[in-house]
């Protein structure tokens, strides 16, 4: 029997917004066999009527990273096939994807967007796009053309994925620093790409480390600098499903961390970490959400962000972390204020304004410090 030729390498955000683009195109929405064998970076590793579990797995995490992006996918169950998640359609209604009408645009924007769009790829339909849109009527299924006419061509990765994809490929050993979840001073990394993968939103690398001899998961936004590609080679493990693993690995790790944030009601906090997260104490003036979270120092940064419209209640590292980064932005406001006045006094204009601003101070998230 021929030996099936290797599936071509499809970039993980190309395979989302194709999924995007086909969920888009249906009024009546995809099964999941239907998006399996037709959309781009799904068919080509479908087996019909053969195990595709791992592939329905990718399903599932796309569909949770296209939500975490803000995209409304929606579920539909038929009457007819209640419980019978092989029958659920899945569609992105284009009535809420769409920009509301009441937004236009002034001529400079417009100017603006037009420069914007030069790192976009041609407006139409890839080839594949085009022969996913053509598979999808033949299955019967109606396609609204003026829906999927863009094709984005800008960059969602960190610029170390490129050497690590390279190095993945022709087994060869890296070297990179990097900063190690709550550690302060980075270190170098000598290691063997074992699988890339991008787990909510956030590319990994699984890899080797010669210095603990052991493997480890490294996320790539906090790898320092230029990733260094050796001219050594690795030989590379017999065992399989390493990619998979990685997942696997990453994800129980977020299933065990939890968070408890509560959030000012009716803020920007509550309506972005409630999307994310399950609402306990919904009741309560001020309600607490539960957020599952793989580091907890990125989660840190995101509720500082917030301001007073988020509070760190637990766990204790994430309360203090939101402290630390609190403190650091009153410090570092409290430096710019004191130049200000030395610069005042030197220009001979110094005034009671200093004594009214420090005042009128009101610190950021002032009750994590209670």
């Amino acid at each position: 029997m021929a030996e099936r030729s290797a599936s071509p390498r499809i970039a993980v955000e190309e395979r989302l917004f194709s999924l995007v683009l086909a969920l888009l195109a249906t009024e009546q929405g995809l099964t999941k066999t239907e998006v399996l064998s037709t959309v781009q970076g799904y068919r080509q590793k479908f087996v019909v009527g053969g195990d595709n579990t791992s592939l329905e797995r990718q399903f599932e995490r796309d569909k949770d990273d296209i939500r975490e992006l803000g995209i409304p996918l929606e579920t539909i169950e038929a009457p007819e096939s209640s419980g019978n998640n092989q029958l659920l359609r899945y569609l992105i209604p284009k009535g809420a994807y769409d920009l509301p009408a009441d937004i236009t645009f002034s001529s400079a924007e417009i100017a603006m967007l037009s420069l914007a769009a030069t790192v976009w790829r041609q407006g139409s339909l890839s080839g594949e796009s085009q022969r996913a849109i053509l598979k999808l009527r033949s299955l019967g299924i109606e396609s609204t053309e003026p829906v999927i006419g863009y094709a984005p061509r800008v960059r969602t990765r960190e610029n170390a994925f490129d050497p690590l994809r390279t190095a993945l490929d022709r087994h060869q050993v890296v070297t990179f620093v990097y900063v190690k979840p709550g550690g302060s001073a980075p270190r170098l990394r000598t290691v063997h790409p074992l699988a890339l993968v991008q787990y909510r939103g956030r590319w990994h690398l699984s890899a080797y480390d010669e210095g603990v001899k052991d493997r480890r998961t490294f996320l790539l936004s906090r790898i320092v600098g230029v990733v260094k590609v050796k001219n050594r080679t690795f030989e590379a493990p017999a065992e399989t499903g390493l990619a998979e693993r990685a997942l696997e690995e990453l994800d129980a790790l977020w299933q065990a961390n939890v968070a408890r944030v509560r959030v000012a009601p009716g803020s920007d906090a509550e309506a972005r970490l409630g999307k994310r997260g399950t609402r306990v104490d919904a009741d309560a003036d001020e309600p607490t959400i539960e957020l599952h979270y793989t580091d907890v120092d990125l989660l840190a940064d995101e509720l500082a962000g917030y301001g007073p419209e988020a509070e760190a209640v637990s766990p204790e590292r994430l309360r203090a972390g939101v402290i630390a980064r609190h403190r650091r932005t009153l410090e570092a406001h409290a430096r710019l204020n004191d130049g200000a006045d030395t610069d005042a006094v030197a220009d001979g204009s110094a005034g009671d304004s200093s004594t009214s601003d420090a005042g009128s101070a009101r610190p950021i998230g002032g009750r994590h410090g209670s």
